[in-house]
């Protein structure tokens, strides 16, 4: 495995997603998840602005390219966040999380559609063992009741969000850097929240009084699983293309696996511990190279 920083930069961008559900539980003790991922974003976008200005990076944006950042930002945060919170509230977290970890399974065949990146025969290999994993692990927790219809397509307006917002970000790191990227996509996607938090929780929000344990995990979640996490994303995009970088988000469940057991005292079982173990054996597999590496043809960069 080549450019092993890139490869550890994706893993922390996983790391801090899977850390991220720890912060959300203690979070939403106090504040909806309405009013956590708008203050997130809040938080995120003053600190990513923040520190461009201080190092001096770029953070133009010509004007023929905000539609491509009006439409990164409309996918996610945007899109995908209704798609996945209104489908949990009708789903069950079983089916929720099966849905959800076909997003690197489905997310090869549009990149080709878009990009021509090609999957070799050991990416799929270890697509298919690293999927294996996720599955052992959710269904580690036992099945619990479906959902209905509606449920449903808001998961796949989730998994469809997350796909399409990968295939955005990729035409936009050939001229942007990742942290300018990310920045102006959650400006955007927080301008999009605004209206439905004042008009939903912002009352609510007011009365408040969070602890410090609470405003401590919402800082956490606006500057590693709002930032940090997503430059780091696009930045393997940028160097190790769509697919494998989408690869690395099966680590997502693995890490919030260990972080529950650590932080919240839920049981790591054998049958846990054998599908994280599956998980990152086809991560390993996914990586590998064989033979003569092929090339991504860019057809939206030409």
């Amino acid at each position: 495995m080549k450019n092993i920083f890139t490869h550890v930069i994706v893993i922390s961008a996983m790391l801090f997603w899977g850390m991220s559900f720890i912060w959300s539980k203690i979070v939403f003790e106090t504040f909806s998840p309405l009013t956590t991922i708008f203050l997130r974003l809040v938080i995120s976008v003053i600190t990513l602005f923040l520190f461009m200005f201080l190092m001096k990076i770029n953070m133009k944006v010509e004007k023929k390219d905000f539609k491509y950042f009006l439409l990164s930002a409309i996918f996610n945060p945007f899109l995908y966040f209704i798609g996945e919170n209104y489908g949990l509230q009708q789903v069950s977290a079983f089916f929720t999380s099966v849905i959800i970890s076909t997003i690197p399974v489905i997310t090869p065949f549009f990149v080709f559609m878009f990009y021509n990146e090609k999957i070799t025969k050991l990416n799929v290999i270890g697509l298919i063992v690293s999927f294996a994993g996720v599955l052992i692990i959710i269904f580690s927790g036992g099945i619990s009741a479906g959902g209905n219809l509606f449920g449903f397509i808001m998961l796949g307006l989730a998994v469809i969000s997350a796909i399409f917002y990968t295939i955005f970000v990729k035409k936009l790191s050939f001229k942007y850097n990742a942290v300018s990227i990310i920045a102006w996509q959650n400006l955007i996607g927080a301008i999009l929240f605004l209206p439905f938090f004042i008009i939903f929780d912002f009352k609510e929000t007011l009365s408040a009084n969070p602890g410090y344990k609470v405003i401590s995990s919402l800082i956490m979640l606006g500057i590693f699983a709002s930032s940090a996490a997503f430059i780091f994303f696009t930045y393997g995009i940028q160097k190790l293309g769509i697919i494998k970088t989408n690869f690395y988000t099966n680590l997502i469940p693995v890490f919030s696996l260990i972080f529950a057991y650590i932080f919240l005292g839920e049981p790591l079982t054998i049958l846990k511990f054998t599908g994280l173990i599956i998980v990152i054996t086809g991560i390993v597999f996914a990586e590998m190279k064989k033979g003569k590496e092929i090339k991504i043809a860019d057809k939206l960069n030409n």
